[in-house]
């Protein structure tokens, strides 16, 4: 009887585990994927994708150069906008806003949104020269997938990570993330590639990316292509307000 309950016990606790690791597959990407409007009053167009409707929220700039931006799981990138015209003076700002988001329609996937973000490089490399790409946390995965385009002369990535695949492992330890992850975001693997002058720019403070997984992937650019620059008192959420963030990303160290 004893042998019996605890087969039947054991098999009760494997059964929950496994609908447990079933719910986590099907609803992963609610956690990933945090979908805000946008200001209404900022320009923006639209660039269609076939199975969706992309929102682009633009300065108006007409230039040569411009700035590509790509913003957090849970930002409207269109309150960026102000920053990166003081960052970047004088060059058209783009900010895309993900699927689901900001009034774009579609459903967000690692897939799909480095595909959008391809499609408005390829756009936006029509009229500018010269090109700079900023990404921001969740959007730092994006960004550095671009950055060996020729059409890109420098990358910033503010808050960035390693790998989503191996932040998610760290904080669901009991589950097999690592086989349930969709969208593992493994930048890692691209910065070998990069050429072009690169900035890492770190909170200290950063609870949400820790700064070990941001170094990790400082550690795999090439040598001289990537510089870190960390503000020590700076949190994951307002890094962006402190002096010298913008002459970070555009390469002007504070």
């Amino acid at each position: 009887m004893i042998r019996k309950a605890s087969a039947i016990a054991i098999a009760a606790i494997a059964t929950a585990y496994l609908a447990l690791c079933g719910l986590l597959y099907l609803s992963q990407r609610s956690y990933l994927y945090y979908p805000v409007p946008r200001r209404a009053d900022v320009p923006a167009f639209v660039m269609h994708r076939g199975d969706a409707d992309i929102v682009v929220s633009t300065n108006g700039v007409e230039s040569p150069e411009a700035v590509l931006y790509f913003g957090g799981n849970a930002e409207d990138v269109s309150q960026a906008i102000p920053s990166l015209g003081r960052a970047f003076p004088g060059r058209a700002v783009y900010a895309m806003h993900y699927r689901s988001y900001g009034g774009s329609t579609g459903m967000p996937s690692e897939q799909a949104l480095v595909a959008d973000a391809r499609q408005l490089l390829a756009r936006v490399a029509r009229s500018h020269v010269r090109i700079a790409l900023v990404g921001r946390s969740l959007g730092s995965g994006i960004a550095i997938r671009l950055a060996s385009s020729p059409h890109v002369e420098r990358l910033a990535l503010v808050t960035p990570y390693d790998s989503i695949v191996e932040l998610a492992a760290g904080r669901f330890p009991m589950f097999p993330v690592r086989l349930l992850l969709r969208d593992k975001f493994e930048s890692w693997r691209y910065a070998p590639s990069v050429r072009i002058p690169t900035t890492l720019v770190l909170a200290g403070r950063d609870r949400v990316i820790p700064n070990d997984s941001s170094m990790r992937l400082a550690s795999n650019f090439a040598r001289d292509v990537a510089v870190v620059v960390r503000f020590a008192d700076a949190d994951h959420n307002d890094i962006s307000g402190f002096d010298g963030y913008a002459e970070a990303i555009a390469g002007r160290m504070p």
